[in-house]
Protein backbone atom coordinates (compact mmCIF):
# COMPACT_ATOMS: atom_id res chain seq x y z
CA UNK A 1 0.00 0.00 0.00
CA UNK A 2 1.33 3.43 -0.96
CA UNK A 3 0.76 6.41 1.30
CA UNK A 4 1.19 9.98 0.14
CA UNK A 5 1.42 13.03 2.40
CA UNK A 6 1.41 16.57 1.02
CA UNK A 7 2.72 19.71 2.70
CA UNK A 8 3.71 23.25 1.81
CA UNK A 9 0.35 24.84 1.11
CA UNK A 10 -0.56 28.25 2.45
CA UNK A 11 -1.87 31.71 1.68
CA UNK A 12 -0.01 34.06 -0.64
CA UNK A 13 -0.73 37.17 -2.63
CA UNK A 14 -0.99 37.10 -6.40
CA UNK A 15 2.44 36.98 -7.99
CA UNK A 16 3.90 35.05 -5.08
CA UNK A 17 5.39 31.57 -4.91
CA UNK A 18 4.88 28.36 -3.00
CA UNK A 19 6.60 24.97 -3.07
CA UNK A 20 4.52 21.87 -2.40
CA UNK A 21 6.08 18.62 -1.23
CA UNK A 22 4.67 15.09 -1.31
CA UNK A 23 6.40 12.32 0.60
CA UNK A 24 5.59 8.74 -0.38
CA UNK A 25 5.89 5.60 1.70
CA UNK A 26 5.09 1.94 1.20
CA UNK A 27 7.12 0.50 -1.68
CA UNK A 28 6.72 3.24 -4.24
CA UNK A 29 9.15 2.68 -7.06
CA UNK A 30 11.10 5.20 -9.07
CA UNK A 31 9.24 3.99 -12.17
CA UNK A 32 5.88 5.15 -10.81
CA UNK A 33 4.16 8.11 -12.44
CA UNK A 34 3.59 10.87 -9.89
CA UNK A 35 1.34 13.84 -10.39
CA UNK A 36 -0.25 16.90 -8.84
CA UNK A 37 -3.97 17.55 -9.11
CA UNK A 38 -6.09 20.35 -7.74
CA UNK A 39 -9.72 20.89 -6.92
CA UNK A 40 -11.43 24.19 -6.27
CA UNK A 41 -14.87 24.33 -4.60
CA UNK A 42 -17.58 23.40 -7.06
CA UNK A 43 -15.07 22.25 -9.68
CA UNK A 44 -13.86 18.89 -10.92
CA UNK A 45 -10.43 17.66 -9.82
CA UNK A 46 -8.01 18.60 -12.57
CA UNK A 47 -4.51 17.46 -13.41
CA UNK A 48 -1.80 20.08 -13.00
CA UNK A 49 1.45 18.27 -13.79
CA UNK A 50 2.87 14.76 -14.01
CA UNK A 51 6.40 13.34 -13.98
CA UNK A 52 7.68 9.94 -15.06
CA UNK A 53 10.50 8.07 -13.39
CA UNK A 54 12.95 9.36 -16.00
CA UNK A 55 11.82 12.93 -15.23
CA UNK A 56 9.78 13.40 -18.40
CA UNK A 57 7.06 15.90 -17.54
CA UNK A 58 3.71 17.13 -18.78
CA UNK A 59 1.75 20.21 -17.67
CA UNK A 60 -1.74 21.56 -17.93
CA UNK A 61 -1.86 24.57 -20.24
CA UNK A 62 -3.04 26.78 -17.39
CA UNK A 63 0.22 26.35 -15.45
CA UNK A 64 2.84 26.02 -18.19
CA UNK A 65 5.74 28.39 -17.64
CA UNK A 66 4.71 29.07 -14.03
CA UNK A 67 4.80 25.67 -12.29
CA UNK A 68 7.60 23.10 -12.23
CA UNK A 69 7.17 19.50 -11.14
CA UNK A 70 10.16 17.47 -9.98
CA UNK A 71 10.93 14.36 -8.00
CA UNK A 72 13.73 13.01 -5.83
CA UNK A 73 13.54 9.23 -6.01
CA UNK A 74 16.16 8.81 -3.31
CA UNK A 75 13.86 10.65 -0.90
CA UNK A 76 10.58 9.23 -2.31
CA UNK A 77 9.50 12.83 -2.72
CA UNK A 78 7.59 14.84 -5.28
CA UNK A 79 7.65 18.63 -5.55
CA UNK A 80 5.66 21.38 -7.22
CA UNK A 81 7.29 24.79 -7.46
CA UNK A 82 4.56 27.34 -8.12
CA UNK A 83 5.56 30.83 -9.26
CA UNK A 84 3.54 33.82 -10.44
CA UNK A 85 0.52 32.51 -8.59
CA UNK A 86 -2.92 33.76 -9.57
CA UNK A 87 -6.19 33.82 -7.63
CA UNK A 88 -7.51 31.12 -9.97
CA UNK A 89 -4.79 28.78 -8.68
CA UNK A 90 -6.63 28.66 -5.36
CA UNK A 91 -7.54 25.03 -4.68
CA UNK A 92 -6.85 21.94 -2.63
CA UNK A 93 -3.76 20.35 -4.18
CA UNK A 94 -3.39 16.57 -4.21
CA UNK A 95 -0.45 14.29 -4.86
CA UNK A 96 -1.20 11.11 -6.84
CA UNK A 97 0.72 8.06 -8.01
CA UNK A 98 0.28 5.06 -10.28
CA UNK A 99 2.56 2.12 -11.08
CA UNK A 100 1.89 2.08 -14.85
CA UNK A 101 2.80 5.44 -16.28
CA UNK A 102 1.06 6.93 -19.31
CA UNK A 103 1.93 10.52 -18.41
CA UNK A 104 -1.75 11.34 -18.17
CA UNK A 105 -3.51 14.18 -16.36
CA UNK A 106 -6.88 12.46 -15.93
CA UNK A 107 -7.65 11.38 -12.38
CA UNK A 108 -8.98 7.93 -13.25
CA UNK A 109 -5.48 6.77 -14.21
CA UNK A 110 -4.22 7.15 -10.65
CA UNK A 111 -4.51 4.60 -7.85
CA UNK A 112 -2.99 6.37 -4.86
CA UNK A 113 -3.90 9.76 -3.44
CA UNK A 114 -2.86 12.02 -0.61
CA UNK A 115 -5.23 14.04 1.57
CA UNK A 116 -4.40 17.36 -0.02
CA UNK A 117 -2.88 20.68 0.99
CA UNK A 118 -4.71 24.00 0.62
CA UNK A 119 -3.34 26.79 -1.55
CA UNK A 120 -5.04 30.19 -1.37
CA UNK A 121 -4.00 33.09 -3.59
CA UNK A 122 -5.43 36.51 -2.87
CA UNK A 123 -5.60 39.40 -5.33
Amino acid sequence: EVHLVESGGGSVQAGGSLRLTCVASGNILSTYCMAWFRQAPGNEREGVAVVEGDSTTRYADSVKGRFTISRDNAKDSLYLQMNSLKPEDTALYYCAAVSTCYLQLQRHYYDFWGQGTQVTVSS
